[in-house]
């Protein structure tokens, strides 16, 4: 049986599309079966951002409608054997998909794989709800930004509506000059505010930005390490976290920290 995880934020921009992208990918790469499911009728991108949108055929819409079946329209990643794509629709009507069919689906994927990674649209409406009906554990993503962490708040407390047994948090886009120098909300009053588990902490890194502006998740970045440390902690439950301030410390990191403040 595999495990169900959405990924959500509430907000929308905080990367949470290529978060999903790349820890399916490194899931993937530890040896594990999964498939990346994106639920965001009608604004999908999870295709472009795997870079396989040019080989999508069918999609979840037609699946629902019986026009093919599910492994029919799983797209295969053209690096990685074991991770798959379920894309979504660009133009099906929103409100003729309901949660009961995007399970329906999931289901039908159940047997198949080791991780089904749910990616939710932004927003806490209709598509929200139709992605986290079928999952039953949820990652919050969130950047170290007050906005965006309030939204978290509110996801949090919606997520109690459904049988979700594990929640976690993901932080994306931590700077660690700005974090060293106190411009950033410190790492634990994140963790303290929203009264989640961290899993993962994900440094900006512009080399995930333009690997994903071009299609394809990044492949041999800084952030590797920490998804990789992600996956570890998802998998094994263990309490790795990245330390995204590692290159900023010390007289070298302090030079660094004011030639990029001043840049």
């Amino acid at each position: 049986m595999a495990r169900k995880i959405v990924l959500t934020s509430g907000k929308g921009g905080v990367g949470k599309t290529t978060v999903c992208a790349n820890l399916g990918a490194n899931l993937a790469k530890l040896g594990f079966r999964v498939v990346l499911v994106d639920v965001d009728i009608g604004l999908n991108n999870l295709d472009v951002v795997m870079g396989v949108e040019n080989q999508v055929i069918f999609d979840i819409s037609d699946i629902i409608m019986g026009k093919c079946r599910a492994k029919q329209a799983l797209v295969q990643d053209k690096n990685i054997s074991s991770l798959y794509v379920l894309p979504s629709s660009h133009a099906y009507g929103q409100t003729r998909i309901l949660g009961e069919h995007i399970k329906n689906v999931i289901d039908l994927l159940d047997s198949s794989f080791d991780y089904i990674l749910i990616d939710c649209p932004a927003g806490v409406e209709a598509g929200f709800h139709r992605a986290v009906f079928s999952a039953n554990e949820a990652i919050i993503v969130v950047t170290p930004h007050l906005s965006s962490i309030k939204d978290a708040d509110k996801v949090a407390s919606l997520l109690g509506e459904y049988d979700i047994q594990s929640k976690g948090l993901v932080i994306n886009r931590m700077r660690g000059d700005l974090l060293l120098s106190g411009e950033l909300m410190n790492i634990d009053n994140i963790v303290r505010s929203l009264g989640l588990p961290l899993l993962g902490v994900i440094p900006e890194d512009d080399a995930i930005s333009s690997s994903c502006s071009v299609g394809g998740y990044m492949k041999s970045v800084e952030s590797a390490r920490a998804f990789t440390l992600l996956c570890e902690n998802i998998h094994n439950g263990s309490k790795k976290i990245f330390d995204c301030t590692y290159k900023y410390r010390g007289l070298f990191g302090y030079l660094k920290r004011n030639i990029k403040k001043r840049v």
